[in-house]
């Protein structure tokens, strides 16, 4: 708590300095714990092995709430084509990712096919913490590459986690045999994807709608805790799936999606957010970055569905956002403090083969250019980044069957993946958004 406050301090002191760096938060989060680590001062020094329990399951907060939120913001129908590169993203280019990145650590590193597959679904999908500045800005924003990098954050855990689980078994089974991989593929593929998906997209609709409709007949918007309402979908979302053998992570993602389709049945369809109306009404709190307030409107207007959902809407958003920045400052400094005791030199290789060429590659080959052109093919390729999602399957990796040895072997390689990947796409982001942006510019 002592690091977490003073870092916070720290930020909020320097935040007009920071603003102008052309690097993301998440790489000075991560100096920062490398500099009070075992490479630095030395105030800090722990051992993965140690903290891997508690470790799973703040992690798992830390992306509950991160994929809750990246539900929340895509408003486009699932028809649309801005989703169809997600589900590219999340689905081939995924496999593929984990299948590199099995060749890899198999052929080059010489680790068994069970520990091989393991590293490679654990590295391989794009975070859905460290890539928010890549995903959507909010709900109105339709770019194919932002909706696609923002819906594969999402989805990603469907195509991944299973294999996380597969690589487990492998391991524990020695070989592959007809028996326990028909049983892992009807469980957790056939059944738990879609399961999942279900379960959190009608448990989000059905609440937001039930709760949209008493904040506008009671009028009481302005007073309503949203912030309660959201940390009770997500964890009714997670449990629900998790007691049918579903995958509590997608159908938290997916509880995001259906509130917010919520939200657009109480808006009439209606092409703008409902907190946009709100922000407007509300200017000073929505500049302020405070969760938007009905403070100047009447009862009139606080009985009118789109009102009660825009003011559900943007308080749910200000303080998922906030709960995720604060998780992630704490994560990636703990991560900086941890790679100062696990660093991997064979991680260089095998990030640098990951992040140049097998997602590049894969992203090339596999994504329809009807989806996303060459332009944004490169760009997808590179922001493929690695964050708090692989300390999550990490640790649930560590405390679910590895051995000593193979657990400091995935160990030592992930966590130093992850650094990696945060330095190089944080000094590239900035830099390649702001281009992006001028090139969009340009063409407009």
């Amino acid at each position: 708590m002592a690091v977490l406050g003073v870092l916070l301090l720290i930020l909020a002191l320097a935040s007009a300095f920071l603003r102008w760096l052309p690097i993301t938060t998440s790489l000075i989060y991560l100096g920062f714990g490398v500099l009070i680590g075992q490479l630095g001062i030395g105030l800090w020094e722990m051992e993965f092995l140690h903290i891997a329990g508690w470790m799973e399951h703040l992690t798992e907060v830390a992306v509950l709430v991160s994929l809750f939120v990246s539900g929340l913001k895509l408003r486009m129908p699932l028809r649309h084509p801005a989703w169809k590169s997600a589900y590219v993203l999340a689905g081939p280019v995924m496999l593929a990712c984990i299948g590199g990145v099995t060749l890899l650590c198999h052929y080059l590193f010489g680790q068994s096919w069970g520990v091989a597959v393991l590293i490679g679904a654990i590295l391989a999908p794009t975070d859905s913490v460290l890539a928010s500045l890549v995903q959507v800005n909010d709900a109105r924003d339709s770019d194919r590459l932002r909706y696609g990098l923002s819906g594969e954050a999402g989805f990603n855990d469907g195509t991944a986690f299973p294999f996380v689980v597969f690589g487990l078994m492998l391991i524990a089974q020695g070989q592959l045999e007809a028996d326990w991989v028909s049983e892992w593929a009807l469980h957790r593929l056939l059944w738990a994807v879609p399961a999942g998906l279900l379960i959190g997209f009608l448990l989000g609709k059905l609440v937001g709608r039930v709760a949209i409709y008493l904040r506008a007949r009671h009028t009481d918007t302005a007073m309503s805790p949203n912030d309660s309402l959201a940390l009770a979908l997500i964890a009714l979302a997670y449990v629900g799936a998790e007691l049918v053998g579903a995958w509590g992570f997608l159908a938290v993602f997916a509880a995001g999606l259906g509130l917010r389709h919520a939200e657009i049945a109480a808006a009439g369809r209606s092409e703008t957010p409902s907190e946009e109306l709100i922000n407007d009404a509300v200017p000073h709190l929505a500049e302020g970055g405070l969760a938007p307030r009905a403070l100047s409107l009447d009862d009139r207007q606080l009985g009118q569905p789109r009102v009660a959902a825009g003011v559900l809407m943007g308080d749910v958003l200000a303080f998922g956002g906030q709960l995720e920045r604060s998780l992630e400052v704490l994560l990636v400094t703990m991560l900086g403090v941890l790679v100062s005791v696990h660093w991997d030199w064979r991680a260089v290789p095998l990030g640098l083969a990951l992040f140049l060429l097998i997602r590049p590659l894969s992203v090339m080959l596999l994504m329809p250019r009807r989806y996303l052109d060459h332009a944004q093919c490169l760009t997808a390729g590179w922001f493929g980044i690695r964050g708090i999602g692989r300390l999550y399957y990490l640790s649930y990796a560590v405390t679910h069957g590895l051995l000593p040895d193979e657990a400091q072997t995935i160990i030592g390689l992930v966590l130093s993946v992850v650094a990696l990947s945060i330095v190089l796409h944080g000094l590239s982001t900035q830099p390649l958004l702001r281009r992006d942006e001028r090139s969009r510019a340009v063409a407009d």
